[in-house]
């Protein structure tokens, strides 16, 4: 098992009520970290490290007032901001459907949460990760918006596809600050975000269409986040890398 050193670092991680998010963000508490957790769902039981090496903060993403102001107090508190994981995301299932189809308030929706959010956050963090002297990003997209779908969810394909581009662009205008910035494709994940997985043979048919015959884990897409914000990977910047068990290999 590959192990951190996060002591004096501090990271900001969307989406921390659960899944990949919470992973994420014990990951970076176990290695000895600071992390402002953000979520619109209730503070999680199963959070690690001490209360004093955590905030968590309930609001809405979308809001950009909410999301600069817990930025800076996370700032204030600890001193500093070095990682932005950006993982919060939304899936509208039966509204998202084909764009020739579809109520463009829910495109709207869909993307405020899965895209613009990033938006807000990235601005209210970058200040304080150039005050560090650098700094290092990991943006969820989705291995959805590679591929097509007979069941198409279009605004979710579409904000996820921007997701990329979005990383991409602040990787090349942050380099210079020595902050970088890549984004994770997850395949089938096995977090609160795919409740129709209800059952362990719903799970496992799921995984049959998997090369690697399971899908993943919150655990498995964590670690690839936090070695992208590790020093391991400082010279990693601008990449897309898929984390899907081979999915796309079919």
């Amino acid at each position: 098992m590959i192990t951190y050193d996060f002591s004096r670092k501090v990271a900001v991680v969307t989406g921390a009520g659960g899944g990949m998010g919470l992973a994420i963000s014990n990951l970076i508490l176990n290695a000895g970290g600071r992390v402002v957790m953000i979520d619109l769902k209730p503070e999680p039981e199963e959070i690690a490290g001490s209360p004093d090496r955590r905030v968590y903060a309930r609001g809405d993403l979308t809001e950009p007032g909410f999301v600069s102001e817990t930025i800076d107090q996370g700032a204030a508190r600890f001193g500093r901001i070095d990682y932005l994981a950006n993982v919060a995301g939304v899936l509208r299932f039966g509204d998202d459907a084909s764009l020739l189809d579809m109520d463009m308030a829910i495109w709207d929706q869909v993307f405020d949460t899965n895209l613009k959010s990033m938006v807000h956050t990235a601005r209210a963090a970058v200040p304080h990760m150039r005050a560090a002297g650098g700094g290092a990003m990991v943006h969820f997209s989705s291995t959805q918006c590679l591929r097509g779908d007979p069941l198409p969810q279009d605004a979710y394909s579409t904000a996820k596809a921007g997701v990329g581009a979005l990383s991409r662009s602040l990787a090349m205008q942050l380099a210079g600050d020595g902050i970088r910035s890549n984004a994770i494709y997850p395949g089938l994940t096995e977090t609160p975000l795919q409740a129709r997985w209800d059952t362990p043979d719903k799970i496992a048919e799921a995984g049959s269409w998997v090369p690697m015959g399971r899908i993943g884990t919150p655990e498995e897409l964590a670690h690839a986040a936090v070695y992208l914000l590790s020093d391991g990977a400082s010279y990693i910047t601008g990449i897309d890398l898929v984390v899907d068990g081979g999915l796309l290999l079919k």
